[in-house]
């Protein structure tokens, strides 16, 4: 049996929770993201309680407004981009899509270039385009809150470096404070402004790596 035990807190926009394989770092996201219910503990984002045993509080995934990029980005296979960055306004599929969500769902392709393959599928994207496809679902429903599960883990090097700079760019576009895993040193040297080290389901330490980013 595995326990996750986690205590921390940051006041900066791009937080790494850093450590080896096993170390709870996943599931530490799907307790802030509501996919795991702790049997005990709190969560607090900005002030508002998503989580308290103590207090019976438990925010459903839904009302946490929580973009989450997994790490093979969970791309719905027999849906186009297009319809894959639809899907997170979860409410209109598969009746048909309001104007509203049409415009919204077109300016984030925009955003992450991908007008051309729109009515392409996952299949037939590069890792590339996969990764920024899962973003643009993420952030389309303009998250409190961005999870990212080890998302470069798949990718060569050379685009690795590259779609790190898209990434930081995106979340500086957007301010969406996010929460980056991962076991790779470079992903904490580019990404960290605080760091969370996990091991064996509990924080072994904890660092400030860059100044605060005001809001």
């Amino acid at each position: 049996m595995f326990t996750l035990d986690v205590d921390f807190s940051t006041d900066v926009e791009r937080l790494v929770i850093l450590g080896p394989s096993g170390a709870g770092k996943s599931l530490t996201l799907h307790a802030l993201a509501g996919l795991l219910k702790p049997d005990h503990g709190r969560v607090v984002v900005d002030g508002e309680t998503w989580l308290d045993t103590l207090r019976n509080i438990d925010r459903p995934t839904r009302a946490r407004r929580v973009g989450y990029v997994f790490q093979h980005y969970a791309l719905f296979p027999h849906l186009t981009v297009w319809q894959n960055v639809a899907a997170a306004h979860a409410r209109w599929y598969p009746a048909p899509v309001e104007q509203e969500t049409r415009s919204a769902v077109d300016e984030m392709l925009r955003a992450f270039s991908l007008g051309d393959v729109r009515n392409s599928y996952p299949a037939q994207l590069s890792g590339g385009q996969r990764q920024r496809t899962a973003l643009a679902r993420a952030l389309a429903v303009r998250p409190r809150l961005l999870l990212l599960d080890e998302p470069f883990v798949a990718l060569d090097t050379g685009l690795r470096e590259r779609l790190r700079a898209e990434l930081i760019a995106h979340q500086e576009h957007f301010r969406t404070p996010m929460v980056l895993i991962t076991h790779d040193p470079a992903d904490v040297s580019r990404f960290a402004q605080d760091v969370v080290e996990l091991s064996e389901g509990r924080v072994v330490a904890a660092s400030r790596r860059r100044p605060r980013v005001a809001a």
